[in-house]
């Protein structure tokens, strides 16, 4: 069957050339819209599979206004505009289009992405809804176990992350009761860890007596419908609730979501969502509630008979309690340190497409990490059996990167002295790491798109395509967007790669879990070198703490294991590395832009630290307590290393 499309575009000459170019493509186009209000009557009538949206269009709303509705009915839609300033592609990005076309383009170009739009669209559509349904048959589940109402909830707590991002979650009997509060609530602490909140885990917090925190319940007036709340929203300055404000202010939250629902006789339960981020509830979390709202009306059930049964009852409950075990959680991301509500995001987001076969884009600075959430991602996939291979495409020269992906035949070429499988076919049943794919020549990115859309590669020299059955997580610390449109990345390829995309933050934006990462490398590298960890100097963490860390984690574990080497093993770790030397001042003032930059700021490190060792040995590099023996390397390999950074006696003695 033919896809209906509809065009809203207020240029008659530009809207009839597509709807030429369509209509000779195989599409049905169902009308051409010049405004957002001649576009909804055309909704009214048909809902269409794909729409084509300019930007700027007759009338007072833009193409973004009607954007937002599209997103909201899950309406897949590309953008077509011609060039527009900073502020308004910023805007149209938050719609989370599936893609993006600037005037004038190619009909090739607009066929390739509306078939990425559909294939992105269908395929997401048939992820969620595979989600939604494993996620009823765990509330299902926790609402029939043998467990209490507050261990119900911890796991409903750790079920829902994944579909409604939260910081804070709380449900609670309505009307409220001033003289007994009994909401039961979890602040998230640590990917899978949370800690319980109730009454007077509250008064600790606020540091209000019981009297002053009961008249603020009373004074708390419940939601009648489903509502959302953000700081950041014009006019909406403070929720029209005395608690809810009281528990913005206290546990620092930005925005919160309430889903009521009603069980007859005045009562009902209502199930709240915390986030530190403001904005980030919409309309589709209070959809994707009311499609559950079954399941969690039969949970509720079992709250208001936890709320009105006796003291006796629930002590004996309670009890009963004591017997099961810790709930269930995914497994997988032991490796990552870090509790920070922006790294709790990007690892929900793993945890949610892991499952899948689906291609995944890891986005990030250099040294945060992107590795590691890939090997966790396959950990927790169904492929975790087969081979995890890792590619790091900025390594391989470009002479060789095809037959290092694809591999090749005997005398395909001078020196294939015998075939050869590539890292596609050593991946078979399981995942391929592609690292820094933004550096891939155009000629390799086109055959990996081949691979990608066919399943199947092709050895240089070879006649035949052979199948693989191998998932794609592919990394970069490049901006993907800036090099497509610079001609330098293929539009085709960046969508079909960014199906799902997730973002790690830099550990200049996570400073709260610096202080975790030391500790950790701290005692990693005291276990290595043999010798006890007596903790961190307080003035090691201030600096530390102090810093921007333009080389992120990977900068700080370098850091400390140098703070590990020089310490006398009787006292607690120093910073041994002035991070405000100009190397380092260069670093924090300019950031890092470039491959080169990183390879030149690591050489930098690298040179330093070593001439620090060697100063410390009085340029010893043999025998016991000399500088390849702190280092914990070969002597020829430190002599390698001293003539590649071109470390002179005069720079130790």
């Amino acid at each position: 069957m033919n896809k209906k499309l509809l065009i809203v575009e207020d240029e008659f000459i530009v809207a009839n050339d597509l709807q030429l170019i369509l209509t000779q493509a195989g599409y049905q186009v169902t009308g051409i819209a010049a405004s957002v209000q001649e576009a909804e009557t055309y909704l009214q009538q048909q809902t269409p599979d794909l729409v084509i949206l300019d930007i700027r269009l007759n009338g007072k709303l833009s193409g973004i206004a009607l954007a937002r509705k599209l997103k909201d009915d899950n309406i897949a839609f590309i953008y077509v505009s011609a060039n527009a300033n900073q502020k308004v592609l910023e805007e149209a990005k938050t719609t989370e289009p599936y893609g993006f076309l600037v005037k004038p383009f190619r009909e090739k170009d607009l066929l390739v992405t509306l078939d990425i739009a559909w294939y992105r669209h269908t395929h997401s559509l048939e992820s969620k809804l595979r989600n939604e349904e494993r996620l009823q048959a765990l509330l299902t589940e926790i609402t029939n176990d043998a467990s209490d109402i507050q261990l119900k909830l911890l796991k409903l707590a750790a079920a829902m992350q994944s579909f409604i991002p939260f910081d804070f979650m709380s449900t609670g009997v309505r009307p409220l009761n001033g003289e007994r509060f009994s909401d039961i609530g979890y602040l998230r602490v640590g990917f899978d860890e949370y800690q319980h909140i109730g009454e007077e885990e509250l008064l600790t917090i606020t540091g209000l007596k019981h009297q002053s925190f009961h008249t603020i319940i009373e004074n708390s007036q419940p939601h009648s419908n489903g509502n959302i709340y953000s700081s950041d929203a014009p006019g909406n300055n403070s929720p029209n609730n005395s608690l809810q404000r009281l528990l913005l202010d206290c546990l620092r939250m930005e925005s919160y979501l309430v889903f009521p629902v009603s069980l007859g006789y005045g009562l009902s339960v209502h199930y709240f969502f915390y986030s530190r981020q403001p904005g980030i509830y919409s309309k589709n979390h209070l959809t994707f509630l009311n499609r559950i709202k079954q399941c969690l009306e039969e949970l509720a059930e079992k709250i208001i008979y936890y709320e009105t049964a006796s003291s006796v009852e629930k002590d004996r409950l309670v009890a009963a309690e004591k017997k099961q075990h810790k709930p269930a959680f995914y497994p997988g991301f032991k490796s990552i340190i870090g509790s920070h509500h922006l790294l709790l995001a990007a690892l929900d987001l793993a945890t949610q497409v892991a499952p899948y076969h689906t291609s995944v884009l890891i986005l990030g600075e250099s040294g945060t990490g992107k590795e590691k959430v890939a090997q966790s991602i396959h950990e927790l996939s169904t492929r975790k059996k087969g081979p995890f291979i890792k590619v790091n495409c900025a390594a391989i020269p470009e002479t060789l990167v095809e037959s290092e992906l694809f591999g090749h035949e005997k005398g395909a070429f001078t020196g294939a002295i015998e075939k050869r499988k590539g890292k596609f076919e050593q991946a078979e049943g399981g995942t391929i790491f592609l690292d820094e794919i933004g550096e891939l020549p155009l000629a390799i990115q086109m055959k990996l798109l081949r691979v990608l859309q066919e399943r199947e590669i092709e050895y240089i020299g070879g006649n035949s395509p052979v199948k693989v059955n191998v998932r794609v997580v592919a990394a970069t610390n490049r901006n993907l967007e800036k090099e497509v449109a610079e001609g330098r990345f293929r539009l085709d390829l960046y969508y079909r790669l960014n199906v799902f995309p997730i973002t790690l933050p830099p550990l200049r934006e996570r400073k709260t879990d610096i202080e975790a990462l030391i500790l950790f490398f701290g005692n990693k590298f005291c276990k290595e070198f043999n010798k006890p960890f007596n903790g961190i100097s307080d003035t090691m963490i201030r600096k530390i703490c102090a810093y921007n860390w333009p080389g992120n984690i990977r900068e700080l574990e370098n850091v400390v294991e140098q703070s590990v080497v020089l310490n006398d093993g009787r006292s607690k770790l120093q910073l041994m590395r002035d991070l405000s030397s100009p190397a380092f001042d260069l670093i924090g003032k300019t950031g890092i832009n470039t491959f080169e930059e990183v390879k030149h700021i690591q050489q930098e490190t690298e040179r330093e630290y070593i001439t620090s060792i060697l100063k410390k040995t009085r340029g010893r590099i043999r025998g016991a307590n000399g500088a390849a023996e702190l280092l914990n390397i070969k002597p020829t390999t430190l002599e390698s290393k001293m003539v590649r950074l071109n470390i002179r006696r005069q720079d130790f003695d």
